[in-house]
């Protein structure tokens, strides 16, 4: 069977380079400077503008729609957005370039409608609009939309719609030219109709298609906003508007609730899901869910902090780089970090399920660069504190500390707050036992011997004394020789003379393996010699500096196949991947641990871990 006709984009493969197929409008409209209100186009400069609000009015839905900090109580489905559906509708926004183009079409065809009036917006342009879309659009949408579900139509066309599990604001792109060209029909009825009778307006336009759009987006969020006591204080109007949870059952059952926005063609049609309305209640009121593991992350940097979710669905779901797009967002960033300096507390960001448990990533709402003000230190402990707290009293398994919100100069890698509170029922993870694991793991057989900065840290000690078990000669860099004879004392005799302490780094010259745990300059990274790997557990990794060298990045696992709704790179991890000190509470949860793993890292269990990490199909990134 051949592909059916005006079921794929004619501009799929041009990836990015769609956008210019807006091209000849902007020239247009530049050539014949459009923005000034003489101009015989400026038509085109209003259509432009227009559907750059119609994208910014999906942005904003689906924005709204991952904040999970705010919504995750009124989650209609409550899986996680994996990257299979972002991928999936990563080009939602096809639809309003063939609208864009039907549009011109028309004005080309109607050279009255380019000298419609800016304003007003009467009160007979609405009820004209109103009424056609009330009695036109919403029924042949609603008789459309049965009929794209029957048969050759579903499987052909409309099947594409309902290819992604959890309803998005983006999902509402996620159609055929088909489909799109029947809505865009639709949509202009009641503007046309308002035109004909010489009640039609710019503002008109803009108002109609923008509630349109936003109503749109509304009804494919997964997010209750409809509050239940509406339609308790006014019944009728349950069947005048549709809400989020009424279309989620459309897309989970696909037999029912198939109308635009009015559930009352529904009611005529017979096809009102019985469940609809009990659904809408327990929605509206917010349903609770504990997380089993938690993540307890922090933000990096400002330009980081518009990696998440709720601010570029898209970008998130790949591996953290800096754009030139992120520029114009970096002031209103910084004074968002402002904000949460003052008033912010730990918030969710994303979630996934892995075997039919709940994982959350927290965030506490401070920056790296805060971690080194002396001042902000007790500030940044109460912040992890009560997020611990938080979790002991939801009841949480286990809570995994990220990066600096374990630094030992902090609260001891944990330390501090299980001292503090020895009755949490939460297992507080620092993760760095398997973080050392994968860094050992990196190494090749056969290494005999290795530089190591940051020795006589957590890590480095811990990975010092594996080491040297294992008759590997470790140059600890370190200018204390008391801190270093402490650390050596505690290898077995036979092993105290594979470690040695250097002050140097010319003493590194003749060593091809550094494991570096403090910040190394370019100055230092020279006297490496050529086809040195640089193995990494400084936060944040160094720059790659030496073209004859190569750079490992920070210890990362990659998370079990069998994850759920995972749609969010971790920093610059490739997708799936997590940092080690992540992989190693899940470890810690899948595996049942009761104890608390803070502070100092256990040597013995290194193996134990990576092993329990293997069994549990999690694999080196």
């Amino acid at each position: 069977m051949g592909a059916a006709l005006l079921a794929s984009w004619p501009w799929d493969n041009l990836g990015f380079y769609k956008y210019l197929l807006y091209g000849p409008l902007v020239g247009k409209a530049v050539a014949s400077r459009a923005w000034e209100a003489a101009s015989p186009d400026r038509w085109i400069l209003l259509l432009l503008l227009l559907f750059g609000l119609r994208a910014l009015t999906y942005q904003l839905w689906s924005s709204y729609s991952n904040m999970l900090f705010a919504t995750r109580r009124r989650r209609v489905v409550r899986d996680g957005v994996d990257f299979h559906q972002i991928d999936k509708e990563w080009d939602w926004d096809n639809f309003l370039i063939l609208h864009v183009l039907m549009a011109a079409t028309a004005l080309y065809a109607f050279p009255s409608l380019r000298h419609l009036p800016l304003w007003p917006v009467d009160a007979r342009g609405l009820a004209i609009t109103a009424l056609v879309h009330a009695a036109a659009t919403e029924p042949l949408a609603y008789a459309a939309h049965r009929a794209f579900h029957g048969g050759r139509l579903y499987a052909r066309y409309h099947s594409l719609h309902h290819s992604t599990r959890v309803p998005q604001p983006f999902t509402a792109g996620l159609a055929t030219p088909l489909e799109h060209m029947v809505l865009g029909s639709l949509m202009a009825l009641p503007l046309a109709a308002a035109c004909a009778a010489g009640s039609g307006s710019v503002a008109l336009a803009f108002a109609y298609v923008l509630g349109f759009d936003f109503l749109r987006a509304m009804g494919h969020c997964n997010i209750e906003v409809v509050p239940n006591s509406l339609f308790q204080a006014v019944p009728v109007l349950r069947y005048l508007i549709y809400t989020p949870t009424y279309h989620a059952i459309h897309h989970t059952k696909k037999e029912a609730n198939f109308c635009l926005f009015m559930p009352l063609f529904d009611l005529l049609g017979g096809t009102i899901d019985p469940q609809s309305w009990e659904m809408h209640k327990k929605m509206s009121a917010g349903v609770d869910e504990v997380p089993d593991f938690v993540f307890l992350a922090h933000v990096v940097d400002v330009m980081q902090s518009l990696h998440v979710p709720f601010v570029l669905r898209t970008f998130a779901s790949t591996p953290f780089s800096v754009q030139l797009f992120l520029l114009p967002m970096w002031p209103f960033a910084f004074l968002v970090m402002l904000a949460m300096w003052v008033w912010s507390k730990t918030f969710v960001i994303s979630c996934y399920n892995l075997r039919g448990r709940l994982h959350q990533i927290w965030a506490v709402p401070r920056y790296g660069f805060q971690y080194f003000l002396p001042f902000a230190k007790d500030g940044i402990n109460k912040q992890i504190e009560l997020a611990i707290l938080r979790a002991d009293k939801m009841g949480v398994k286990v809570l995994s500390l990220a990066a600096l919100n374990k630094n030992e100069a902090l609260n001891g890698g944990g330390t501090l707050f299980v001292n503090k509170h020895p009755d949490l029922r939460v297992r507080v993870v620092h993760g760095n036992t398997l973080t050392a694991a994968v860094i050992l793991n990196e190494i090749p057989k056969g290494t005999a011997e290795v530089f190591l900065t940051g020795a006589t840290s957590k890590l480095g000690r811990a990975i010092a004394l594996y080491l040297c078990k294992k008759r590997v000669r470790v140059m600890m860099m370190t200018l204390s020789t008391e801190r270093f004879q402490k650390i050596q004392k505690e290898a077995p005799a036979e092993f105290q003379q594979y470690l040695v302490q250097v002050t140097k780094y010319p003493s590194a010259q003749h060593c091809r393996t550094w494991i570096v745990g403090k910040w190394l300059s370019p100055r230092e990274q020279r006297w490496a010699p050529p086809g040195t790997h640089f193995h990494q557990f400084v936060v944040p990794p160094i720059f790659g500096f030496r073209r004859d060298c190569t750079y490992g990045k920070l210890a990362a696992m990659r998370l079990p196949k069998d994850v759920q709704g995972l749609g969010a790179c971790e920093y610059s991890l490739e997708r799936g991947a997590v940092h080690a000190c992540h992989a190693g509470g899940v470890v810690h949860f899948l595996e049942g641990y009761t104890h608390h793993e803070v502070g100092a890292i256990d040597v013995d269990r290194i193996d134990v871990v990576w092993e329990a990490a293997l069994k549990h199909g999690l694999q080196p990134a």
